[in-house]
């Protein structure tokens, strides 16, 4: 791709057109920096949603107001910079918006510093240099004082509680980020199709839209290196901690991610001080050599430098302007439906993208870190590859409207059948007892409330409260040590092993380890189906994406252009991006089995799903919205073909209008022309006689 072609056949003011396409250069550099800085940053807190739920100890559908407070930061003042911003100095207005978004990341990460160290939940600690370990089932005859802080709470722990809320700093930060990032698509988009040739605007826009979608396989890939570190990594002895990875209490170093990303921005932003409000690609600066319509709108104007009349607007002259600008927007029938589907297709899509990593998670039983790796190596590099290559075939097949429709719609239909395979990739639950299986079964899952007492524990004074998972010799998991029966054990860390312990009952061996149970063949051979089926649905999902997108820009007129992607910004973030991440974590936080407990009282996390249910309210709600934008399209695409029929038939039209014009002073001429040679004629014929006599 080269930019410089832009030029190309410009003969008048070479050094100027020169200097322009150089500049339209640097700004696709610019803004592909900046788009995949702030996708990296976006994709990296869909990567912590786990490690923030266990950090701060709150439900889904709270992460999910935070992971939505982005949007409501675009909300705030996406209307205003997408209108104001295009008659505005578009590079500077973005450079701003680069800066925003980096101190807001760097807020994300305040809490960390601010705050005490994690303190995971769990039955008793033992400390690596004791002689002697507590046991983990103290009975009556023992002196239960000594294990008051196993189930009692000290009376200076809720001090430390009040530090949970410093999540309310990462919803701000991340509300900053937000507002930070509300120019740089609209403004971006807009600058690169007014001063980019028609057919290069669509390889252009695929181009920054396929290296957007690189950003987050980095972001995932960040998520997936800190959610190995712990979280107070350097501060703590790791051999003093019971737990790792793979628990549901593991709490990575979420917080060093946010400062790199924040950097990166920070970075990005630095092009962008050094561009120029306008280019003169032409060599004139208000009449392009070639006019382009990229809008079947009638009597659009020429796309290059639509607002060189509006520079030297006042800012109240523009400010009443605003509201009939709206209402011309919305009364166009093509783009509200456009608008509708993309809508509820962008539920559909955030919220599955945003807990798709915790699905993976709960239901096959990954790791965080396992899960995000797969997210930014597999899942993200199909979807940027499919992006490219949809604006290359649009590009290629020269789709026009109704074609680039017409191929968003049959992708998104192909990649809906496929997605419907994922309800039979299923994976059972963990076997654990007195959660989802009575004590005295080892077979069979069962989801109906259990009660995590038992007479093989009755000896012993546990917490309800407890969560300090120990795998049984017997292939079964138990909540803690203690609800297992276990009455001593060795070793400290996760080398602790619990003995005698009387809930296991395997004749010979009644230990417990600590941890999960690591058997969990079922998932891993059904994990590899849904990896592969998710690369592929994902591909041919986002092979519509570019088509899609230029019928946004291609439907409007082209004055509306900067106003109507920020509109559409603005409907997508209020209705889609800050809605979807909180219901869908609302329906998932009721297919929990076993809520975490707060110190201070209150439930916390989530230790453990009904996996069944999870999987039919994740996938079902995700699809359900899917079928409802299907059925939108059909009159979108009848008001679309009616639109272009009329357009077709105005043209016509047009022409015949400008043909009688031009016929009618074709027979003028004609007419000046044929009396010239007449006198002509007779004058030659005078001369003739002359020489003759």
């Amino acid at each position: 791709m080269e930019v410089g072609a832009e030029c190309g056949g410009v003969q008048k003011n070479r050094k100027t057109c020169a200097s322009s396409c150089s500049s339209l250069k640097m700004f696709l550099v610019a803004l592909s920096f900046a788009y995949f800085a702030k996708a990296l940053s976006g994709s990296y807190m869909k990567s912590t949603i786990t490690q923030l739920e266990r950090r701060f100890d709150i439900p889904s559908y709270l992460v999910g107001i935070i992971d939505g407070s982005f949007e409501m930061g675009n909300l705030l003042v996406i209307a205003f910079v997408s209108y104001f911003g295009a008659k505005l100095h578009r590079p500077k207005i973005i450079a701003v918006g680069c800066v925003l978004m980096s101190v807001g990341t760097f807020i994300i990460a305040l809490p960390h510093f601010i705050t005490g160290r994690y303190e995971f939940e769990s039955s008793a600690r033992w400390d690596v240099n004791a002689t002697l370990n507590l046991s983990p089932c103290p009975s009556g005859s023992t002196d239960v004082s000594q294990y008051s802080k196993l189930s009692e709470v000290p009376a200076t722990g809720c001090e430390g509680d009040s530090n949970l809320s410093m999540w309310i700093y990462v919803l701000l930060g991340n509300v900053l980020r937000g507002i930070g990032e509300t120019p740089v698509q609209p403004l971006g988009i807009s600058y690169i199709d007014d001063f980019a040739s028609e057919e290069n605007a669509a390889l252009y826009v695929g181009c920054v839209q396929t290296i957007s979608v690189v950003g987050p396989v980095f972001g995932y890939l960040l998520g997936s290196l800190c959610a190995k570190i712990y979280v107070d990594i350097g501060f703590v002895k790791l051999e003093s901690i019971t737990i790792t990875p793979a628990d549901s209490r593991w709490v990575g170093a979420w917080w060093l991610g946010y400062l790199i990303a924040g950097i990166i921005t920070l970075l990005s932003a630095v092009p962008f001080w050094f561009l120029p409000r306008s280019l003169h690609i032409s060599g004139s600066k208000h009449t392009p050599e070639k006019p382009e319509q990229t809008s079947f709108i009638k009597d659009s104007v020429p796309m290059k430098h639509k607002y060189p009349a509006e520079e030297h607007m006042s800012f109240i002259e523009m400010a009443k302007d605003f509201f009939p600008t709206v209402r011309a927007l919305l009364g166009h029938p093509v783009y509200l439906i456009y608008l509708c589907v993309t809508i509820i297709q962008l539920n559909s899509l955030i919220g599955m993208v945003t807990y798709k990593p915790k699905y993976i998670e709960q239901h096959f039983r990954q790791s965080a870190s396992k899960a995000n790796f797969l997210m930014g190596v597999i899942n993200i590099p199909a979807v940027a590859i499919g992006i490219f290559s949809g604006g290359l075939l649009m590009k290629k097949m020269k789709l026009n409207i109704m074609g680039a429709a017409k191929f968003a719609f049959v992708t998104s239909l192909i990649g809906y059948i496929l997605s419907l395979f994922f309800f039979a990739m299923s994976c059972e639950n963990a076997k654990m007892a007195g959660v989802t299986l009575p004590y005295n079964s080892v077979k069979g899952i069962s989801y109906e409330k259990q009660s995590v007492f038992n007479a093989c524990n009755s000896n012993c004074f546990c917490s309800a409260n407890n969560w300090d998972p120990v795998c049984g010799g017997n292939g079964i998991m138990y909540v803690s040590p203690c609800h297992a029966g276990c009455t001593s054990s060795t070793g400290s860390g996760t080398n602790t092993v619990f003995s005698n312990c009387s809930c296991v009952g395997v004749a010979g061996n009644f230990t417990a380890s600590t941890g999960q149970c690591p058997d969990k063949d079922d998932c891993d051979r059904m994990f590899p189906y849904f990896l592969a089926l998710s690369v592929i649905t994902s591909f041919i999902i986002s092979l519509g994406g570019t088509p899609g997108y230029m019928l946004l820009i291609r439907c409007i007129k082209p004055q509306l252009k900067s106003f109507a992607l920020g509109f559409h910004a603005l409907a997508t973030h209020t209705l889609a991006g800050i809605p979807a991440p909180i219901y869908f974590g609302a329906i998932i936080d009721t297919t929990c089995l076993k809520w975490g407990q707060k110190r201070c009282g209150g439930i916390g996390a989530c230790r453990i799903y009904n996996t069944t249910a999870y999987r039919i309210a994740y996938l079902g709600l995700t699809l359900s919205l899917r079928t409802i934008s299907f059925l939108i399209c059909i009159p979108g695409f009848i008001l679309l073909s009616r639109q272009l029929q009329k357009e077709e038939q105005d043209a016509l039209h047009g022409s015949l209008a400008n043909g009688g014009t031009e016929l009618e002073a074709l027979r003028k001429e004609e007419f000046v022309v044929s009396n010239s040679e007449r006198l002509q004629r007779s004058k030659d014929n005078g001369t003739g006689r002359e020489t003759r006599l």
